[in-house]
């Protein structure tokens, strides 16, 4: 199965740095090898980043969010502390999230890259998307 996942941060503060992205998908990497969650893209803007996942049938959608979620968080707030004092209450993520289930023969090609694109700037993403829906006729 193939899933596109969107978690907000907490309050939307824009705390993915560079840095923290990085760490992210230095965490992500880790789950990996740990649990059958294959991370294919991973795409950060500065309040909440894009997962594009390939799991299990047998894994039920809410699982791998709720992996995801509650392990990127512990390892991020261990590993920035920074990051404390900009999320007053102690959660990283928002409760909520948002997923879909991605072809792998209609358009998997197109969330791909459309999760690689974030945190570009405005225009230049809008000209990306464009592209991509090009030749899908």
């Amino acid at each position: 199965m193939l899933y596109h996942i969107v978690c907000p941060a907490k309050y939307r503060k824009k705390i993915f740095t560079n840095v923290v992205s990085i760490t992210l998908k230095t965490v992500c990497v880790d789950i990996e090898n740990r649990y059958e969650i294959h991370f294919v893209e991973i795409g950060t803007d500065e309040d909440h980043v894009h997962f594009l996942i390939q799991s299990v049938p047998m894994m039920l959608p809410q699982r791998i969010v709720q992996t995801i979620k509650s392990i990127t968080a512990i390892r991020l707030l261990e590993l920035h502390p920074e990051i404390k004092k900009i999320l007053w209450g102690g959660k990283f993520w928002t409760s909520g999230y948002y997923i879909n289930t991605v072809s792998a023969y209609g358009n998997e090609k197109v969330i791909a890259r459309y999760v690689q694109n974030q945190g570009k700037t405005y225009h230049q993403v809008f000209r990306n998307q464009l592209m991509m829906f090009e030749g899908l006729e």
